[in-house]
């Protein structure tokens, strides 16, 4: 029990670490900028909510060690942290838009770096995967926000998506089932973060950011649309074939009939 205790107490400093590092970036993105309340209020909520919220799930997890990888999420979670900030603040003034720009590509390009550190050192785990996911929805839902203030409130689905899909997850849960690997669903995923970012760069003309984020739209729609299909038909294979084939693995035959 003491050692257990031992290691949550570990795994409770690095969370701290992260706060205290969220804090910091956004006393430099205060001083450089002037940034305000609403600026500052988001992102100290943003850091207690990344603390709390990974404290518990530390602790439920029962994690020997943090884990490399998860440092690298939570320093992606930091930069996150200070991106929210700088769109909070942007209703208020103008935003400074290569700073937001910096703090979002830095965020992106490590997007694939902590699962490289994961594979390599043999620390993955469900909470570090879920972890990762979580910062890469609540991007994009950052970014969506910003961009939408130029483009209008339609790019809000974007960022919208993913959490529409888990409250109805609730009310259907066959929607929890998990998907086979698709490198499809995830070139999307990596799409719609550069597309926001270069809408919200404003480096092109506001009906060629219109087209990017149509596209990434459309692609979004695609991907969602026939992950959810694949899971229907598989719920439903499920309820209806196995009393047929009692012998045959319930996984098989849900890929078997999923590739017809």
């Amino acid at each position: 029990m003491a050692l257990n205790n031992t290691y949550d107490a570990r795994l409770q400093q690095e969370t701290a670490v992260g706060a205290v590092a969220q804090i910091l970036l956004l006393a430099l993105l205060g001083s450089a900028i002037g940034m305000g309340p609403a600026g500052w209020l988001t992102g100290l909520a943003f850091a207690f909510a990344t603390w709390a919220v990974l404290s518990r799930a530390l602790h439920r997890s029962r994690l020997r060690s943090f884990g490399p990888a998860n440092r690298v999420t939570l320093g992606r979670a930091t930069l996150v942290g200070g991106v929210t900030a700088l769109v909070a603040d942007s209703y208020e003034s103008a935003p400074p838009v290569t700073l937001l720009v910096a703090l979002t590509a830095v965020a992106l390009l490590l997007d694939g770096v902590d699962g490289k550190v994961a594979r390599r050192t043999g620390t993955s785990s469900a909470l570090g995967a879920r972890f990762d996911m979580e910062v890469d929805a609540f991007l994009i839902l950052v970014l969506s926000v910003y961009v939408a203030m130029q483009l209008g409130p339609w790019v809000l689905l974007i960022g919208g998506m993913r959490y529409a899909f888990v409250a109805a997850a609730r009310v259907a849960p066959w929607l929890t089932a998990p998907l086979p690997p698709s490198f499809a669903r995830k070139t999307v995923a990596a799409v719609q973060g550069v597309c926001l970012l270069v809408a919200g760069a404003e480096l092109l003309p506001r009906p060629a950011n219109l087209a990017i984020m149509l596209l990434a739209l459309g692609s979004l729609v695609w991907s969602f649309g026939r992950d959810v299909l694949w899971l229907w038909r598989t719920s439903r294979a499920a309820r209806t074939v196995p009393a047929a084939l009692p012998h045959q693995p319930l996984r098989e035959l849900e890929l078997e009939l999923a590739t017809r």
